[in-house]
Parts: structure tokens; sequence; C-alpha cells
């Protein structure tokens, strides 16, 4: 029997019960040497340029945007679902902040020079017509990265592997809306007559569990799923307390691999990278 999907929490921070939870939970990636690699070659796929302006779509808490301007000199235009999301940009002295939905982005055609969404199609309702928002606000020649994890490659061990297995399928599949697509995104790009297109992969392992666990509540996931009607309650138990013996034994192993994939929108005619730096969004972005 298939389970409905429930929403993720980052799908719709502000109806979370302490949404500010989710900003720490946002800040606590950050610091982790993996995302931190993998957020600063996103930033350099973009390949920006001072005067350019560029958007970040499901902003977040607007780190990567701050950091794209210190690295590069462009400007970035932010825009997030969430007014938790946007608070706290503003306070981290973000100012060109537009709280929007990404499945109706209200920007005109060819604004930006590039737009990349980080961590953002795995938790959005139809992940296509996002991506068709992007390619609408991005100028011919302009760049468009996503990144996902792709929960799909999950492998975790403890004892009993097809225990394990049922658990991470759970995140997979019911955990998110669109857990298992980010393989998939550079077709899509494809699909929508992007040139240059690549991917590439970078693989999260982790041998601390009290790290994964802080961020990811991987330990929970089992009983979250009990409690979805996904797993019986006595495996749930037996998965937490051989989750627990991994970790006392030096056996707890888990990985997840992420996928990047960029692309450059056809010019069709229209004059290469910078020409359009005067374009601005629709409406008031401040």
């Amino acid at each position: 029997m298939r389970h409905a999907h429930v929403a993720h929490p980052f799908a719709a921070v502000d109806s979370q019960p302490r949404p500010g939870d989710l900003v720490d939970t946002l800040r606590r990636l950050a610091a982790e040497p993996f995302y931190g690699a993998y957020k600063q070659r996103l930033r350099e796929l973009l390949y920006a340029r001072r005067g350019d302006c560029f958007l970040d779509v499901g902003a977040g808490a607007g780190d990567s945007a701050l950091a794209l301007t210190a690295e590069s000199g462009a400007r970035v235009v932010v825009a997030d679902s969430s007014l938790t999301m946007a608070g706290t940009m503003r306070k981290g002295g973000l100012t060109h902040i537009t709280v929007a939905d990404g499945h109706h982005l209200p920007f005109r055609a060819s604004s930006f020079d590039g737009a990349w969404a980080d961590r953002v199609l795995q938790h959005v309702a139809d992940p296509a017509r996002v991506l068709d928002e992007m390619v609408r606000v991005v100028r011919p020649g302009g760049r468009i990265v996503l990144a996902d994890p792709d929960y799909a490659t999950q492998v975790l061990d403890i004892e009993d592997q097809q225990l394990a297995a049922r658990v991470l399928r759970f995140r997979a599949e019911s955990g998110l809306r669109n857990g298992t697509l980010a393989h998939r995104h550079p077709g899509m790009l494809a699909a929508r007559g992007l040139a240059d297109v690549t991917a590439e992969a970078r693989t999260l392992v982790v041998r601390d569990a009290e790290s994964v666990d802080n961020v990811l509540g991987l330990r929970s996931w089992a009983h979250t799923a009990a409690t979805r009607g996904h797993l019986d309650s006595r495996d749930a138990d037996r998965f937490a307390a051989q989750f627990d013996r991994a970790v006392r034994t030096g056996r707890f192993t888990y990985a997840v691999t992420f996928f990047l994939a960029s692309g450059t929108l056809p010019t069709a005619g229209a004059d290469g990278p910078g020409s359009s730096g005067a374009a601005v969004p629709r409406g008031d972005h401040r």
C-alpha cells in the first residue's frame, strides 16, 4: 500500500510551530565543510561578473546570495515563499528581497543574467513549473544552476540492511515531495533547450552520527515512518537500537549523493553575457 506524502517542514516554513528552528538548521548545514564546498561550486557555475544581476530562488537564510555578491560584485535578488526567511535575510543585510512562490515568479521575462535553486526543487509541488519560471526570467545567454540531493542514492550501514532500505526509501519517497529527482535535473535543462548542460555529483559521506542526526534527524526517520503507517513500531524501535549500536561500535556510515546541474539559455541571436546589466525585476523587490 502506498501512503500519501506529508510535506517536509521546509516546504511550509511559516506554518511550523517554531519556524526559527529551520533557520538554525540552514546555518548548521552551511557550517559543514561539505555544504560549503558544493555551494561554492554552485556559485562558480553561475559565471557571475560585476554588474550582473542574479536571482536566488528559495534563498532560505540568504547566505549564498551574500557570498556571490562578495565574491563577484554581482547583484542578487532573493526570492523565498517564507516570511520568516525574508526577515532573516533582511537582518543579514540583504535588500533586494521578494516574498514569492517559485511557481509564479513576479519578474519580467529576461530580467536576470542567471538564476539558481539550491535544495529547492526537492520541496516544491511542481518542479517543472518552477524551472519553467526560472527559464522565463533569465535572459538569452544567461545561466541556470540547480542543486539537490538525490535520496535514491542513500546508503546506511546498520545490521539489518533490508530494514535500513525500508527506512531510507520512506525518506526518499514520502519524507520529501521530490526526493529522487535530482539525477533528472540535467535532462530537465536539456529538454528546455539549454546548451552546455553539465552534471556534477558530490557524495556526502558521514561517519559522525551526531552531526548528521542533529541536522537531518536520521535516527528519528523510522519512528516518523511508523507514525505515518509506513513501518511497524517494533521495526522502528529495532532500527533505533541498531542505529545506536552502529554508532557505539564505529560501524556507522551514511551517504547520499548531491547533483549539481547547470546550463546556458540559447542566445537566439541575442547579445552575449553581460548585455542585460540594466534589466530590473517587475514590481517592488526591496
